[in-house]
């Protein structure tokens, strides 16, 4: 699915004036991937149920029940959503709001999350004073603050995407460096230099960076702890308890408990 074939409702973000639209988009019972896209509107998405995994240039989002993915106008990004997922769009005209000039996670208190939800339920190209208001709210409300822990950089390199890919696909392969190397023909030293001018990290801490994005994608998805480990190829759920808890200071059930509410 995509934002030109959401149920839209024959919205176009590129031809609409309003300072903010904002659209209820329900998912399928699978996974589905939007193709690449871009709009001169900036594009906040908001995970109501379940979670979306955005690609956006050379960055890998995951994007959980309760948090939202902020696009600025005219960068490219596709958006996978996982089975049963709501999402909500919020469309911002470029000025419109004060909002960063990068991509980034963001935390959406309550109030926010209910705003942008109302805007959704009103008429589309209704520039009524209750809209305006909402509207104003909204933008006052909305937080500036990025939250860098759902981000995985995404490399340019066509054999370190073709790694990256096969680690999606399979993620209970626990491949290691050395064995990476043989299969891209590269000695280890020079893979190791490759993933670091690449993507900024060692390939030990980038693999559990993109681990760590599966099982958020997984949890946000209804997955259980068990079945997430089993996914990743742990051996049993307290190591992947002891990872995700590394990775973000809380275990995997805190963390499902904190966002289903």
């Amino acid at each position: 699915m995509s934002d030109h074939q959401l149920l839209l409702e024959g919205y176009h973000p590129d031809s609409d004036t309003a300072l903010a639209s904002a659209f209820l988009i329900a998912g399928s019972d699978n996974q589905c991937e939007s193709p690449r896209h871009r709009h001169r509107k900036g594009q906040l998405i908001l995970a109501v149920h379940g979670g979306v995994t955005c690609k956006v240039m050379n960055a890998l989002w995951i994007v959980p029940k309760n948090c939202a993915l902020w696009v600025p106008g005219g960068r490219d990004h596709s958006n996978q959503v996982t089975p049963n997922a709501r999402l909500c769009f919020l469309f911002i005209e470029p000025g419109a709001a004060e909002m960063p000039d990068f991509c980034c996670t963001l935390a959406l208190p309550a109030l926010v999350r209910e705003l942008i939800l109302h805007l959704a339920t009103l008429p589309q190209g209704n520039d009524s004073p209750v809209r305006q208001r909402l509207v104003q709210v909204l933008f006052d409300q909305l937080p500036r603050k990025p939250d860098s822990q759902y981000y995985l950089p995404y490399p340019e390199d066509k054999r370190l995407r073709r790694m990256i890919d096969y680690m999606r696909e399979y993620p209970a392969d626990m491949l290691l460096q050395y064995d990476w190397a043989k299969t891209l023909a590269m000695s280890e030293r020079n893979l190791s230099r490759l993933i670091l001018r690449e993507t900024g990290m060692n390939f030990r801490r980038w693999k559990q960076q993109l681990q760590f994005i599966l099982a958020i994608e997984a949890l946000s998805g209804g997955a259980s702890v068990q079945q997430t480990a089993l996914l990743l190829g742990y051996d049993s759920a307290s190591a992947f308890i002891n990872m995700f808890k590394r990775a973000l200071g809380k275990t995997p059930g805190h963390w499902s408990g904190a966002f289903t509410r």
